[in-house]
């Protein structure tokens, strides 16, 4: 193909113009992957709302790209043709900084990342780094794969932060949460959920999903949590989240942006109950997780759009039209 379609960004604050392009072509390292679905994240409306400020543009937005290798670049040598891998947020890191070298490459100062700085997968096709894609459960489906390559991943890595928490909230009931509180579950954990307050819905689906407790953000849980991760991008439920735990609680923010967190008494953090962000993810974190994913059987509830439809399912994401992930169908 010498040209494909794909959703393009442009400018803050506009949608996405669907137009042709040239199609990639994988250099040295990479693949050249056929997407058939990618999932559709808050990450890409703070990209496109411009409150993440270096987007290289024009974009192709889109970091949980499902996709089968239809080209390989020089130097590949653990990808065949045909193979169908993920490709996730991240998308590159320098490999010699002091992160990279200590097993935290999520914070490498280099890190370049999909849907962001390099193009990602509301397109046709598109080219990945090999040493950074993930071969996929057989157990999915292409729609059902693409929120685990970042709701999963990051909402493992959060998990991971809570150590042995056993009452664990989930603030905000999307993509993210409604993956982790199944492998909460899987691991034992009392699941606490808020959602929006009046959200009868989301809470019926937390519910669903194992939660043994349901109710909106201002709502106090029947039992002092010991951890909780935010998922919901507001700064005004941390210090809710912070007089819900225990002490020596956690507190973990897990999205990418999150609106100023207001001022607080000290007496929420006394105790020494922590607050913590998670920023990106590794390729460990990917490989973990995957295969717990599989182990667990967990559930991926999605909605699909076509890709020619990515400007409406942002704003169904935005406005909380759907349970669960959005996915967007490139094929």
């Amino acid at each position: 193909m010498s040209a494909m379609r794909a959703m393009v960004f442009e400018q803050a604050g506009q949608p996405l113009r669907s137009c042709d392009v040239p199609s990639p072509v994988p250099r040295a390292g990479e693949l050249l992957l056929e997407v058939s679905a990618c999932g559709i994240c808050r990450t890409d409306l703070h990209v496109i709302d411009g409150e993440l400020r270096e987007p290289k543009l024009p974009l192709i937005p889109g970091h949980q790209i499902v996709g089968r290798v239809v080209a390989i670049g020089e130097g590949v040598a653990d990808f065949e043709l045909g193979a169908r891998v993920g490709v996730p947020w991240l998308a590159s890191v320098c490999g010699t900084c002091r992160y990279c070298t200590t097993g935290r490459e999520n914070l490498c100062p280099d890190a370049r990342f999909t849907g962001y700085q390099r193009d990602g997968g509301y397109a046709e096709l598109s080219c990945a780094d090999a040493r950074f894609c993930f071969p996929l459960p057989d157990s999915y489906s292409d729609a059902q794969a693409a929120p685990l390559l970042c709701a999963g991943l990051i909402g493992y890595r959060s998990l991971q932060m809570t150590a042995d928490a056993k009452r664990l909230g989930l603030y905000g009931i999307g993509a993210a949460a409604h993956i982790v509180a199944q492998v909460a579950v899987h691991q034992g954990r009392e699941v606490f959920a808020f959602t929006r307050d009046g959200d009868v819905a989301s809470q019926d689906f937390a519910r669903s999903l194992g939660a043994v407790w349901a109710g909106g953000s201002g709502e106090h849980p029947p039992s002092q949590l010991d951890a909780a991760i935010l998922f919901a991008p507001v700064g005004a439920l941390v210090p809710v989240a912070l007089a819900a735990v225990v002490p020596g609680g956690v507190v973990v923010c897990a999205g990418i942006h999150m609106s100023d967190i207001p001022s607080f008494p000290y007496e929420l953090l006394w105790g020494e109950r922590s607050l913590r962000s998670v920023a990106n993810l590794t390729r460990r974190d990917g490989r973990e997780f995957l295969a717990v994913a599989a182990a667990a059987h967990l559930r991926t509830e999605v909605t699909t759009f076509a890709l020619a439809d990515a400007n409406l399912a942002l704003q169904a994401l935005r406005a909380g039209r759907f349970q669960g992930a959005g996915v967007l169908l490139c094929r």
